[in-house]
């Protein structure tokens, strides 16, 4: 089978209804590797790739760091996706995928909490230079 070449738009749709569907079954209160997983399951099911727990090394002034961060899910090797479960959404949570982003040199990536009463809510859009007109399919809730 070969490569299927999707739009940010489709991948993106994709994670946010897979996310809306285990949420709805679930509901809040888990450990965020249940949703890791099952998001991951899910987006597989459905034709996508998400890799999961990508370890991010990079260097800096001369030095290597390895295994400093990982990344929750990576789909389609485009769009970061990172997971929680908690209460509420912490300013620095928006800045963590952004440095993701920049250090992957990537458009894109996804703040989800599913500790949120509604998905919805816990649904945050990060972006990495991309256009301020970009697709409005991709307007949800945008962090800092």
């Amino acid at each position: 089978m070969g490569e299927i070449d999707r739009s940010l738009d489709d991948i993106t749709d994709a994670i946010i209804s897979a996310s809306i569907q285990i949420h709805r079954t679930l509901g809040p209160g888990l450990l965020e590797s249940v949703y890791e997983a099952s998001l991951a399951r899910t987006l597989e099911r459905r034709g996508f790739r998400a890799a999961r727990q990508i370890s991010l090394p990079f260097d800096y002034e001369d030095m290597l760091f390895g295994d400093a961060c990982r990344i929750d899910l990576l789909v389609e090797e485009r769009i970061i996706v990172e997971l929680k479960s908690v209460e509420k959404i912490a300013p620095v949570h928006g800045k963590q995928v952004l440095t993701y982003l920049r250090l992957l040199k990537l458009p894109l990536g996804l703040l989800i909490n599913f500790g949120e009463p509604t998905l919805k809510q816990g649904i945050h859009r990060i972006v990495n230079g991309l256009a301020p007109s970009a697709s409005p399919r991709l307007r949800v809730n945008q962090l800092g």
